[in-house]
């Protein structure tokens, strides 16, 4: 065990306890997030980011391990766990068959959940510090671009969420996203 500090500002693990928005820092843009496992924080993200809760939304963690009491491991084979395990850490996103007990409010309409196991180092510490995935989506009002720096999100949210000081990474688009039974791309990374 190091004796460093942690990256991650407790005001903003404090925030995430307390059923509050915030805004990150992810491979690409800023990313909103919250508890995935408070209702009431989710629907307060879906409504800041005017978003439908039919559309479902992707989990980001520290590792795979984060990931599983949302998701139903034991529908993959060995071949697809290795895929994903390929990809991860890193910006791509696979859908995954959800556990029946995975909240209607993460899923939406589908029966499967949307989940990445991050390589942004803030972003890892932040999960380790919280103890659980959290909630990504792009940080971005409906109409506008996805957020890349601090001052983007204070602006479009007015300073009206806390948000995890750091930088983006390098990367321009948003995590490819696919299918891990299948292997189908649904979005270009």
């Amino acid at each position: 065990m190091n004796n460093e500090a942690s990256p991650v500002n407790n005001s903003i693990v404090t925030a995430l306890k307390n059923n509050q928005v915030i805004a990150y820092p992810t491979e690409a843009v800023f990313g909103l997030g919250c508890d995935p496992d408070s209702e009431q924080a989710v629907m307060a993200l879906l409504a800041l980011k005017q978003r439908p809760i039919e559309k479902g939304l992707i989990l980001i963690a520290d590792s795979y391990e984060q990931l599983k009491p949302y998701i139903d491991d034991s529908v993959l084979t060995q071949t697809q766990r290795e895929r994903m395990f390929e990809s991860w850490p890193g910006p791509v996103t696979w859908v995954i068959p959800a556990r029946a007990s995975t909240p209607k409010w993460l899923t939406g309409q589908f029966s499967s959940l949307a989940v990445r196991v991050t390589d942004h180092k803030l972003v890892k510490a932040l999960c380790l510090a919280y103890g659980k995935p959290l909630v990504s989506t792009s940080a971005n009002l409906s109409g506008f671009p996805p957020c890349r720096t601090v001052e983007e999100v204070d602006s479009q949210f007015q300073n009206s969420i806390p948000v995890l000081n750091g930088a983006v990474g390098g990367r321009q688009n948003p995590s490819e996203i696919r299918d891990a039974l299948t292997g189908e791309l649904y979005r270009q990374g």
